[in-house]
């Protein structure tokens, strides 16, 4: 499950001075993990992208506690709400003006069906939907940085190896076919979209590094809306969280790929691919990821977020 590559946040993250970085889900899990470590290497502002005030505050403190002068703020971000992810690229545009890393971290897994604001099924709308909107309006101050001497801008995309779950071949997108789904085909629908997302980005700006990665089989809290759903999940997710308590790795080391995959040097990481634990280039499986799919899902996404007026 763990394996390639050698990886330290503490020895191996280089210095950051002058980056500004964005996370999106950055207060719980993964997310809060990835800014905690980067904070300890001097980065000039990291930006927690979170929906709920309080708890993004907590999480702050949470990171403060242990590296005190965390450059760190909450930025508010509903990734189910185009306006609010409007809103927090514009806010963050208003701010910054430089972008050198955005971690689209933000994701949930297995959870009933239901619509985001614009309409999506729930999955597909925060873990792709969300994420390409926020990209989109974030990228003109990105393509700036990439034009610096010596610059290095990276998006880096958290999928999962759950992507296996999706039909293969084709882009199920609209939430009445998806909501014919059972909860895990609508996931890994999501999640390769993540991937396809990441592909396109590299294909279409040349000068930005962008890259899909599974962090590993962690013990998070991204579970438990496993358990509201139905009684066969709900059985299911008290197994799995018997055995996770006792088997499964923890969250610093399931932040560490992505953490890899956002500052390690240049050369070893290749725009477009998808990234397994820690920084295993893998190639498609028995699921397509070709790149006409990734074009196919580009130009819907945009036509959906510039129907929507964005």
């Amino acid at each position: 499950m763990f394996g390639g590559k050698s990886f330290e946040p503490e020895r191996d993250i280089p210095d950051l001075s002058g980056k500004v970085i964005l996370v999106t889900g950055g207060n719980t899990g993964l997310g809060q993990e990835a800014i905690l470590q980067l904070a300890k290497h001097k980065p000039a502002h990291i930006y927690m992208g979170a929906r709920t005030a309080s708890k993004a505050e907590q999480a702050i403190k949470e990171i403060k506690a242990v590296v005190p002068d965390a450059p760190v703020s909450h930025i508010p971000l509903d990734l189910t709400s185009f306006e609010s992810i409007s809103a927090c690229a514009k806010q963050f545009n208003e701010k910054e003006s430089r972008l050198d890393i955005l971690y689209n971290n933000a994701g949930i897994m297995a959870t009933p069906m239901g619509l985001t604001k614009e309409g999506y099924e729930i999955q597909f709308g925060t873990n792709h939907m969300g994420h390409f909107l926020l990209t989109r309006l974030l990228l003109p101050k990105m393509e700036k940085t990439a034009d610096e001497p010596n610059a290095d801008v990276r998006i880096v995309n958290v999928s999962s190896e759950g992507h296996r779950f999706a039909p293969n071949g084709h882009l199920v997108t609209d939430a009445e076919s998806l909501g014919q789904m059972m909860t895990w085909r609508r996931y890994g629908m999501s999640k390769l979209a993540n991937i396809l997302h990441a592909r396109e980005l590299a294909r279409r700006y040349p000068k930005i590094t962008a890259v899909s990665i599974h962090p590993g089989v962690i013990k998070t809290n991204l579970y438990t809306p496993m358990s509201e759903t139905n009684f066969i999940l709900k059985f299911s997710t008290a197994i799995f969280g018997a055995v996770a308590r006792v088997a499964l790795p923890d969250v610093p080391a399931g932040a560490k790929n992505q953490l890899w995959a956002g500052t390690c040097p240049k050369s070893e990481v290749r725009s477009g691919a998808y990234y397994t634990p820690i920084g295993k280039e893998k190639q498609k499986g028995w699921v397509d990821w070709s790149d006409d799919l990734a074009r196919k899902l580009w130009d819907y996404s945009e036509a959906e977020v510039q129907q929507k007026g964005y």
